[in-house]
């Protein structure tokens, strides 16, 4: 496909009945095996984990070039589409977008780190625009810190502040609505009632609502962020205890490289 078909299906796949599952990839061979699974329709990247592989720390501290340089080597492993965790737009939104576009991204996660509201909006908007003067329908993910970044505030006042921040990052044209946090199906009900159906994606962490729940309110994506990376180091940690304690491999692993 065509990045502007890629472009159209990830709109589909937000868009359709069906929750859009995605296992987050932070590299060639993590792109390739995901993507040889029956029923992946559509990666997503993960900036913690490509930072992590590189040695750096989370937060936009790995230099943009490089993120560009690893989703573009992820996006040539497949043909389905791939979104990209572009954390808060390395202080160009619209000119990360536009070099993610380049290299064959069709949409890409947006932090908000609670900026001000005006600010974040900006943001998406120039992101949005991004792919508008690329001619393709960007899928952004305007995703809000308000729930990792809560504190000791007062619930109602986050979940508020959430919902309002949703709106006007949807208004501003962004696809969906990223609320990443340990949500309950109450919450997530409540944002949903407010920003519509298929317009609010969350993150699989432990503990969160089961995909049926997930399903049932209405969600449009869950996505596994580094959880995914957590559960194949998780594996190689593993491996190692048991090969030191006299063991071997385990039963059942397979050869997928």
């Amino acid at each position: 496909m065509s990045t502007l078909d890629k472009a159209q299906e990830l709109q589909r796949l937000h868009a359709a009945p069906e929750l859009l599952l995605v296992v987050n990839v932070w590299d060639a061979i993590t792109a390739r095996v995901v993507s040889d699974v029956p029923g992946t329709k559509a990666l997503a990247t993960a900036s913690h984990g490509i930072a992590a592989s590189r040695g750096y720390p989370d937060g936009e501290v790995i230099p943009r070039d490089e993120m560009i340089a690893e989703v573009g080597l992820i996006a040539r492993q497949t043909d389905l589409p791939v979104t990209a965790d572009l954390e808060g737009g390395y202080g160009d939104p619209g000119g990360t977008v536009a070099r993610a576009i380049d290299v064959g991204i069709v949409g890409a996660n947006l932090e908000d780190q609670m900026k001000p509201l005006d600010a974040s909006v900006r943001a998406v908007e120039a992101a949005v625009e991004a792919g508008e003067k690329a001619g393709v329908p960007f899928a952004l993910n305007a995703r809000t810190d308000a729930f990792l970044k809560a504190g000791d505030r007062d619930p109602e006042e986050v979940i508020t502040d959430a919902i309002a921040r949703g709106k006007a990052y949807l208004e501003a044209g962004a696809t969906s609505f990223f609320v990443p946090g340990l949500l309950d199906e109450a919450q997530l009900t409540r944002i949903v009632g407010e920003l519509g159906q298929r317009k609010v994606n969350i993150i699989g962490i432990p503990g969160s609502i089961s995909l049926e729940a997930a399903q049932r309110i209405g969600l449009a994506r869950v996505s596994y962020g580094p959880w995914s990376q957590n559960t194949a180091l998780t594996a190689l940690a593993e491996l190692a205890e048991d090969v030191y304690a006299g063991g071997g491999l385990p039963a059942g692993v397979r050869k997928l490289n």
